[in-house]
């Protein structure tokens, strides 16, 4: 098998940069994550005590989002989680891969399971724009439904919640399918994917936010990452709390930024009129006219139009919005 770091070169020169086309589809590089690989008899097992999403009732179709968290219900990663011929991959931010495995190792030893980091034998493609479906039929690929995970002699294929595909390429087949995809869209890098990240609401931990938030802070449970039916996993007392009898103080919203200096995650957000933090980058992307972030804030703080990232001397921020604000007000309200 072909190893990734041989056309690392060659997938650097093709989307090392965004192109300048002008074509409403993108295609990246998903470069900035790794994969973990859980397999033998007992990875689901296994894994269903250490997870936040119900691993046992994931089908061989689906993906689905989720995270895995301390004990005390710090989030120390989140991933896309999906099953595999074996058992589970785990795709999350890539520098929480390695200390994500020594962890999870040390509980893996008493379940006949085995991990390992696959992140070398996978090219992962990120897809998105207006003419998704008519880029991947050219590859000869089908276009899976939201939450979808098709399977193909090629590739893997997930759906995700905005229309977006993830291509799951092994080392081998991945020049030449990119190659293919590029013909009907254009090269974009990781601030491209990242940006629709945000705008579908989607939140990452990163190594800056590690063990920073819990689950319902990122709106993981708005997204289907969090399951309240299922049994115990590590730090679940403390999230089932926090849904059940707690006032969670703090959920992420999108905020607007003049300029084009992308705040990095975990850098503080400042009211200005008071010089208090309020809350903490998640992610941060460059757009077209504006910087685009997603944010932890106190939610008595995130009307507020004193807002700045960093030091507080900054541009202000503005409040934009979520795909699933109205969703999350109806639930909000409903618990009151």
């Amino acid at each position: 098998m072909t190893a990734l770091s041989t056309i690392a070169t060659e997938l650097t020169a093709r989307f090392g940069t965004a192109s300048t086309e002008n074509t409403a589809t993108s295609l990246c590089w998903l470069s900035h994550e790794g994969v973990i690989a859980v397999d033998g008899p007992d990875a689901e097992r296994f894994l269903q005590g250490q997870l936040t999403c119900d691993v046992a009732r994931l089908g061989a179709d689906q993906t689905t989002l989720g995270a895995r968290c301390n004990p005390k219900g710090r989030m120390q990663s989140s991933f896309r989680l999906q099953r595999s011929e074996g058992g589970f991959l785990l795709s999350m931010a890539r520098e929480l891969t390695a200390p994500q495995l020594a962890d999870l190792g040390k509980y893996a030893a008493f379940f006949k399971a085995s991990l390992t980091d696959q992140t070398d034998q996978w090219v992962r493609l990120g897809l998105w724009g207006e003419s998704v479906a008519p880029a991947l039929a050219a590859a000869d690929l089908p276009q899976p439904a939201i939450n979808q995970l098709l399977t193909t002699d090629y590739a893997r294929l997930l759906g995700l919640p905005d229309g977006a595909v993830e291509i799951w390429s092994p080392v081998d087949n991945a020049l030449e399918l990119a190659d293919q995809l590029l013909k009907h869209c254009r090269a974009d890098d990781t601030n491209g994917w990242l940006l629709r990240q945000i705008q579908a609401g989607i939140g990452q931990v990163t190594g800056p936010t590690l063990e920073l938030f819990i689950p319902q802070m990122l709106n993981l449970q708005q997204l289907g990452g969090v399951s309240f039916k299922k049994g115990c996993y590590t730090g679940q007392e403390i999230v089932a709390r926090m849904q059940y009898l707690g006032k969670l103080k703090r959920r992420m919203y999108r905020l607007l930024l003049a300029g084009d200096a992308a705040p990095e995650p975990g850098t503080p957000i400042v009211d200005r009129d008071s010089g208090k933090s309020v809350g903490e980058v998640v992610l941060a992307a460059n757009g077209r006219k504006l910087v685009e972030i997603l944010a932890v804030l106190q939610k008595d703080a995130a009307q507020l139009a004193t807002l700045s990232a960093g030091n507080g001397q900054g541009p202000l921020l503005t409040l934009g919005d979520l795909p699933y604000d109205s969703e999350m007000a109806a639930t909000e309200a409903a618990a009151q």
